[in-house]
């Protein structure tokens, strides 16, 4: 059964995680990210699709800059800056009040984001690359998703011990900074140099790691990725039906948070697990 965890926004209501599943919608200002690429890098249709998605059902937005598919290019600081500054402007100058994670890996886009509205720091690194990522969260009194990517991972990798190991470094580095470990969300990081077989793993362990790390709610991020294409030989667009299967296998896993392309079907399917977990609510 799920845990409820509390997670204060520094200028908006508290996350509150539990039964409840809360639905992250992507949105990719990018050029090159592996499903939507090109399709929301320009404000005006970045802030319809926002709007689209809240609409749909989403609890958070997503924003991310740089794409971290396979091969792709890195991006530099101010390039990233001119993507995801005038959206999330934007967003705010339009009176959307929905808490905003600001995807990145670099601590100044971190830190000019948080400062134009954004709540949520998503680093993919989990804490673990750039070392004033930790500080700059700390100093904005933002909580932070550490999302696991080993880059020394190989397919022999026992994958939860490894990531027990991986998430007990970053729960030290955000204590020395001064973050609440109960500030922080996890993310198996499912795909970042995981083979199909280690992505399976974690999805049925997930237990494992609510266990290990019982004051850290979960989010999981499999929305039309690879260890579905793979498995389905299936393109991105066609994902859709094994995304809501993973969610729902990890929901009741212990999945707290979900973030996704499609927001109403994984959020409908979602509601029906938790009616089926909980029962359906009490009119």
């Amino acid at each position: 059964m799920h845990k409820t965890h509390t997670i204060p926004l520094r200028h908006r209501p508290s996350l509150v995680l539990g039964r409840r599943a809360l639905v992250m919608g992507i949105l990719n200002v990018t050029p090159d990210s592996f499903s939507d690429g090109g399709a929301h890098n320009h404000v005006d249709a970045a802030l319809a699709h926002a709007r689209l998605m809240l609409a749909q059902g989403a609890d958070i937005l997503d924003i991310g800059g740089e794409s971290t598919r396979p091969g792709s290019e890195p991006v530099g600081v101010q390039e990233e800056l001119d993507r995801v500054m005038p959206v999330i402007d934007a967003l705010r100058a339009a009176g959307v009040a929905a808490p905003i994670s600001i995807d990145t890996m670099k601590p100044l886009v971190a830190d000019q984001a948080l400062q134009a509205g954004a709540d949520i720091v998503n680093d993919v690194n989990g804490l673990q690359g750039a070392p004033e990522m930790a500080e700059i969260a700390a100093l904005h009194e933002a909580p932070v998703i550490a999302m696991h990517w080993d880059r020394a991972w190989t397919a022999g990798t026992e994958p939860i011990p490894a990531m027990i190991r991986y998430f007990a470094e970053t729960l030290s580095i955000a204590a020395r900074a001064g973050i609440d470990p109960a500030h922080l969300v996890l993310d198996p990081g499912f795909g970042f140099t995981k083979t199909l077989n280690q992505n399976y793993s974690i999805l049925r362990q997930l237990p494992d790691l609510t266990r290990n790390f019982p004051v850290q709610p979960l989010l999981i991020g499999t929305s039309r990725k690879s260890m579905i294409g793979r498995l389905l030989d299936s393109q991105p667009a066609e994902r859709l039906p094994g995304t809501i299967a993973t969610n729902v296998q990890a929901y009741e896993r212990g999945g707290h948070i979900f973030r996704v392309h499609d927001v109403k079907e994984n959020r409908d399917a979602l509601r029906v697990a938790e009616a089926t977990l909980y029962g359906p609510p009490q009119n």
